[in-house]
């Protein structure tokens, strides 16, 4: 993987141009031959519209290139998410990055090697509580997905206690257009008013084909509900090398590519100009453990390549780097979300997820949260844009100290060391003597002790009684009318 300098913007690529194209011309070509399954009637009649050669019987949509690109350019380029709080927000295709918890895990571990359980409302509480906390979290995920609720309207009452437990951005799963609709009665509520509401996004729906070149009927569904309010959508599929698509990478790319180009074409024919995160999460797939991987060398070629594709595109761009196939923080959990999340983060992609996870989508964890946001903070660090001025070259300085002098006791040293070098929360840096003395810690009790003082010490901001009630109404209303 090459890398090229840009100041101190790294710039990291694993694609030619020509090879871009060729992935691009491979995917229209798929579109157009094979097509993609939509069994959505209402979506049909939208592509039929367009001259696309729609079969009503098998579902099947083949979509001329020109189709394609005529829907594609459409699409919005960017978009903004927003807290509780509005100051506190997410900028898509903005030279910005963002970093998510998980939306949801139907599992739940409290401490890294316990049994795992179902997860609640209340670890939903917890974790937006936990990660509101967090510096470089910025989009809160739900992490978990209550078994304990029906599923009719979970998502309901999952997005009311997010509002309450954090002032960020949140991530959730939709279930269905009936669900959804009352979601959208809570971002109106929590706004005041539709205007507002579309002034102000908390949240994106997430639309995610299904493997190889299907798509799943509520995820479609959802979308005309969600665009009456303009919200941005996300679209990811999850290719998987050899299983769900070809046993090459750029096969996989290219099938991926495709369920993509598709995605964009659906959103665009319910909502011309509406925003989309071009989701390139395609991974890899172990045939030994016959597993899903999420931390291997393969997922920092995938999120470069994908983070490529989009940018081609001129979209803003989702790719699933900064994992671990790991169960515990761990060294091994370390190696993979650290390198990953390197090589994302240089390729230019704009949010990365899904982070909190215990290994691959097995539970949701605090723990590993803890340490996924200190490696991005050393990530972010690396990214730093190096001042290079009279100050900080320090030629002065350094004549004044002279030959076998000390700066650390300098006026200079003062002044600039704090915002000059990073000062991690979790990696140690003592003596070993020190670090026996305090009880020879590893990552895994460094987490457990950070997470700890976290749960007892964060507080969010309220909201305020009129909106509680307001969130209370909806969600006994949901449970009432889909149950």
């Amino acid at each position: 993987m090459p890398v090229i300098s840009e100041g101190m913007k790294m710039v990291i690529k694993v694609l030619e141009d020509e090879q871009i194209t060729k992935i691009h011309n491979a995917s229209l070509e798929i579109l157009e031959r094979c097509g993609v399954v939509i069994p959505h009637r209402k979506i049909l009649e939208l592509f039929a519209d367009t001259g696309a050669d729609v079969s009503f019987n098998t579902n099947r949509v083949k979509i001329p290139p020109d189709i394609v690109m005529h829907l594609l350019n459409k699409a919005g380029r960017s978009f903004t998410i927003y807290g509780r709080d509005i100051s506190r927000r997410a900028d898509f295709g903005k030279d910005k990055r963002n970093y998510n918890s998980i939306a949801g895990e139907a599992m739940w571990v409290d401490s890294p090697g316990d049994e795992r359980r179902y997860a609640t409302l209340q670890d939903v509480a917890v974790a937006s509580r936990f990660a509101d906390a967090l510096d470089f979290i910025n989009i809160v995920g739900a992490m978990a997905d209550p078994y304990e609720l029906s599923v009719k309207w979970r998502s309901v009452a999952v997005v009311a206690e997010m509002v309450r437990n954090t002032v960020k951005p949140i991530t959730f799963w939709f279930y269905d257009r009936p669900s959804a609709s009352y979601i959208m009665e809570i971002l109106t509520a929590l706004r005041g008013d539709e205007l507002r509401a579309r002034q102000y996004p908390l949240f994106y729906p997430f639309l995610e084909p299904i493997s190889p070149l299907r798509f799943p009927f509520n995820g479609l569904d959802i979308l005309f509900e969600t665009s009456r309010l303009d919200l941005p959508v996300a679209i990811g599929p999850m290719a998987q090398t050899g299983l769900s698509a070809p046993a090459t990478l750029a096969g996989t790319i290219v099938q991926e590519n495709a369920e993509l180009l598709a995605g964009i074409c659906v959103t665009q024919l319910i909502k011309p100009g509406i925003s989309v995160c071009y989701g390139g999460i395609c991974h890899a797939f172990d045939m030994s453990t016959t597993q899903m991987i999420f931390g291997g060398p393969e997922q920092a070629i995938y999120g470069v390549a994908m983070t490529q594709m989009g940018k081609y595109y001129g979209l803003p761009v989702y790719i699933n780097v900064g994992l671990t196939d790991s169960k515990v923080p761990d060294a091994q959990a370390g190696l993979e979300i650290g390198i990953t999340l390197a090589f994302g983060v240089s390729a230019g992609a704009d949010i990365f997820g899904h982070m909190g996870i215990s290994g691959v989508d097995q539970a949701s964890s605090l723990d590993m949260l803890v340490l996924q946001n200190e490696v991005i903070a050393y990530v972010e660090k690396i990214l730093y844009n190096l001042e290079i001025n009279d100050e900080t070259l320090a030629v002065k300085e350094i004549i004044d100290v002279g030959p076998g002098g000390s700066f650390i006791d300098r006026e200079h040293t003062v002044k600039h060391f704090r915002k000059e070098l990073w000062f991690p929360k979790l990696l140690d840096r003592n003596y070993y003597q020190q670090w026996y003395n305090s009880g020879a810690l590893d990552m895994k009790e460094r987490c457990r002790l950070e997470k700890e003082k976290i749960l007892k010490s964060h507080k969010v901001e309220p909201v305020s009684s009129e909106l509680s009630r307001e969130l209370d109404r909806i969600v006994d209303s949901a449970r009432k009318n889909l149950e």
